[in-house]
């Protein structure tokens, strides 16, 4: 067949592009048919979302959904059973050293060395992200912005439940990533501990976010988007937050799979 000429409605829209337009911005994150299963046992089925640039996806739902398994994935940490995952562009697990200085990750293990002190330890992931000079100043302005600056010295395995957590935040932005990765950040936390470190983890416009949580209304607040998760990695909902309610959020909790 002859190449077809375009129909006038599309004719003319092409007429109205200027040359060198700028297209959309690819989003940073795209999960298409994701699938995990150790063993044979499956901990995620089918799952499928994309986050723009800057924005912040709330994953719910209950023990054994699957989604520390997912946040893992995104962090390069795991690989998927089956689908597509493109995490800043970079397809994994292919492309997996491409993005993985461009993410931050904070999960339930601290990642932090616990017979080094919180300065050392942040100086050690300066050099592991080959960090410029200025990467000692940085530590110090983190460690003091969550009020640990006083305790920076100090053994982390001499350290509360709570100031190693609010460590493992400055470890986790110390490199400034584009894209943060949040299980259950405010665990261990106070309060006051948790006011101390939202400025560092809160929504930003160059910062995009997946945030894992129980708190419902956390994640609906802090959501631009919200993928809710059955027992056994199931969807439940994926959509704008502005599109499921509480209480529709929290009857996936006790839902079948």
């Amino acid at each position: 067949m002859g190449q077809s000429s375009p129909v006038p409605e599309t004719a003319s829209v092409q007429g109205r592009i200027k040359p060198g337009a700028a297209s959309a911005p690819a989003p940073a994150l795209v999960v298409r048919g994701l699938w995990r299963e150790f063993g044979e046992v499956p901990v995620l089925r089918d799952v499928a979302f994309a986050l723009s640039r800057g924005g912040t996806l709330a994953v719910l739902g209950p023990n054994g959904a699957g989604k520390t398994t997912l946040l893992r994935m995104l962090a390069t940490l795991l690989r998927p059973t089956a689908g597509e995952v493109s995490v800043l562009g970079c397809s994994l697990p292919r492309e997996a050293w491409r993005a993985r200085g461009r993410i931050g990750y904070l999960g339930h293990d601290p990642l932090l060395y616990r017979d080094l002190t919180g300065a050392e330890n942040l100086r050690f992931q300066a050099r592991l992200h080959s960090l410029p000079g200025d990467a000692a100043e940085r530590a110090a302005e983190l460690l003091d912005r969550v009020g640990m600056s006083r305790r920076a010295n100090d053994l982390v395995r001499n350290l509360s439940a709570g100031m190693v957590q609010r460590l493992a935040v400055c470890r986790a932005v110390l490199h400034e990533p584009e894209l943060l990765l949040l299980d259950e950040p405010r665990s261990h936390l106070d309060p006051e501990a948790a006011a101390l470190v939202e400025p560092l983890l809160g929504p930003a416009p160059e910062r995009t976010r997946v945030l894992v949580t129980h708190d419902v209304e956390y994640g609906l607040a802090e959501g631009d988007r919200v993928l809710a998760l059955r027992a056994r990695g199931g969807v439940a909902y994926e959509g704008p937050a502005s599109g499921l309610s509480a209480g529709d959020a929290r009857a996936v909790y006790g839902g079948a799979p």
